[in-house]
């Protein structure tokens, strides 16, 4: 890859990765390489909008690992030590959880009794669908931070620099909370609860703060060593200055955090990280995606429907729009992933490197092309009503004879998710409506037309001969003609290039369809 052609390239990874090279080329890391950062919160089962801060993270990796020979790590790190503050709603056992509400997420059982804690059941997930795209990271347990000494020097640094800190942080907050505010949280050593009280006394000398516990009694406990932990912003700044952090990426809503973090990383003696602002996901009712409400979708829901390459295309388009995260979304990134692998290979090479391909395969997309659709498989079971894939490869092999499960495991793979894709969303929704008197005059047309045309006729002539009965018929938006096609002959509102359709489902089978339609009552 021409280095020159990357550098002036408009890609966003690339943008982020050049910008990076241009800090660590002022200043190099002390620490003998450039350490990307994710963070996690596993209060609740991981999301796609955990997933693409890791992807997106790693995109920026790749490109900048072309551009310098400076080492680069990804830590994935996760903040099990947060104290659980309510049950996510999608999560077995909620009853057992109500008594540890409070804790550490690493002290609490794991309700799906499998691992040894609730943190540790989450991480497990994290990892296992990282693993599953065959990510480059390393994990970082908080729990295991705290606990093993990591993060003791910059935590006494806290401690000594306490009031400075918490005069960042207190103009931001409400009168009572800021009465109260310390960017230290002791755990209760009766409870063993993260508790967000008033620090009464700090001990410099010895390394401690006193407080009052939940049963009133006065307390003191070390800062270091895993009896503490810190309030989130200055736990993100903690976590910068100790690991020496060199970029990590931040959703729109923490801009206000990412500031704020940043100073007290700064009276810390630390230097805040680049980052990437990126837009939030939404529901499908446009409302932001909550690991505890469990309305966004899971990497196994889009995988079910969709591929992993889909998922990529979806995560690395657009990062600082907000984007509609809904089942719905799925099959036209399936196409378009596609469309743009296939016009890979006719393209120059800054082309290449602008088009998404290029950053999901790492500079090395695979030379794939298939005979057909997602969407078009959505039809034709759509149609047909299919339940198994047989069905589906009868009517694949009239337009490409060879294609088969054993040689085109691509396909194949596209094929099964089609037809989980058709019983689960397409198949409920199915309306079909009555033609209006033009529209079945235009029908008539179009089915004695088909009987004059062989089977084999190429999709574009009768593509053609369909634009041009609809604009014989008085449909001046052709796209009112289409519609009127899916809704009278699929039961749907949208639908494929209907010439395509029709060679695929087969001449002869579209006008017995015609006619079904036409002798539908409503």
């Amino acid at each position: 890859m021409n280095r020159e052609l990357l550098l002036a390239s408009k890609a966003w990874p690339v943008t982020e990765a050049v910008a990076l090279l241009r800090r660590v080329e002022k200043r190099p890391p002390a620490k003998g390489f450039v350490l990307f950062e994710t963070g996690y919160g596993p209060s609740g089962l991981p999301h796609i909008g955990t997933f693409a801060e890791v992807f997106r993270t790693t995109l920026v990796r790749q490109v900048f690992r072309r551009l310098s020979d400076l080492p680069t790590r990804l830590y994935t790190f996760s903040d099990d030590m947060d104290g659980l503050r309510k049950i996510p709603d999608n999560l077995p056992n909620p009853e057992m959880l109500e008594g540890h509400l409070g804790k550490p997420l690493t002290s609490i059982p794991d309700p799906f009794g499998t691992h040894e804690s609730y943190g540790a059941h989450m991480n497990a997930r994290l990892m296992a669908f990282l693993d599953r795209f065959g990510f480059d990271y390393t994990f970082k347990s908080a729990t295991e931070c705290y606990r093993n000494g990591l993060f003791d020097a910059v935590l006494l640094k806290v401690l000594e620099m306490h009031d400075e800190i918490r005069e960042v942080v207190a103009p931001h907050l409400g009168p009572e909370r800021r009465a109260t505010y310390s960017p230290i949280l002791p755990i209760s050593p009766r409870t063993g609860r993260v508790l967000q009280v008033p620090i009464l006394e700090r001990h410099l000398d010895r390394g401690t703060v006193v407080f009052r516990d939940e049963d009133g009694s006065l307390a003191e406990v070390p800062v270091t060593g895993g009896h503490c932990k810190l309030q989130w912003r200055a736990d993100w700044a903690l976590r910068w200055t100790a690991l020496g952090v060199d970029y990590e990426m931040a959703g729109k809503d923490l801009i206000d955090s990412v500031r704020l973090s940043g100073r007290i990383c700064r009276i810390l003696g630390g230097t805040p990280p680049a980052g990437f602002i990126y837009e939030l996901f939404l529901d499908e009712n446009g409302e932001k995606i909550s690991k505890s409400r469990g309305n966004g979708l899971t990497i196994e829901e889009w995988l079910r429907y969709g591929t992993r390459e889909s998922l990529m295309l979806f995560l690395y388009q657009h990062p600082r729009k907000a984007k509609r995260l809904y089942f719905d979304v799925i099959p036209r990134h399936v196409d378009e992933y596609q469309a743009l692998l296939e016009a890979y290979p006719q393209q120059d090479e800054a082309q290449r490197i602008g088009n998404p391909v290029w950053h999901i395969h790492d500079g090395n997309p695979p030379v794939e092309k298939l005979p057909i659709s997602y969407a078009m498989l959505l039809n034709l079971a759509s149609v047909v009503n299919a339940e198994t894939p047989d069905v589906l490869w009868s009517f694949i092999r009239r337009y490409a004879p060879e294609a088969g499960p054993e040689t085109s495991p691509r396909l194949a793979e596209l094929v099964e998710r089609a037809l989980a894709y058709y019983r689960d969303f397409v198949k409920p929704k199915k309306a079909y409506r009555a033609p209006d008197p033009r529209e079945r005059a235009a029908l008539l047309e179009l089915r004695d037309h088909l009987a004059a045309l062989p089977e084999d006729t190429p999709p574009e002539t009768i593509q053609q001969e369909i634009y041009e009965i609809g604009k014989r018929h008085g449909f001046t938006k052709l796209r009112d003609w289409f519609r009127a096609l899916y809704e009278v002959l699929l039961g749907q509102s949208e639908g494929p290039r209907f010439g395509s359709f029709v060679a695929y489902y087969g001449i002869a089978n579209t006008r017995k369809l015609i006619e079904d339609a036409l002798a539908r009552k409503s």
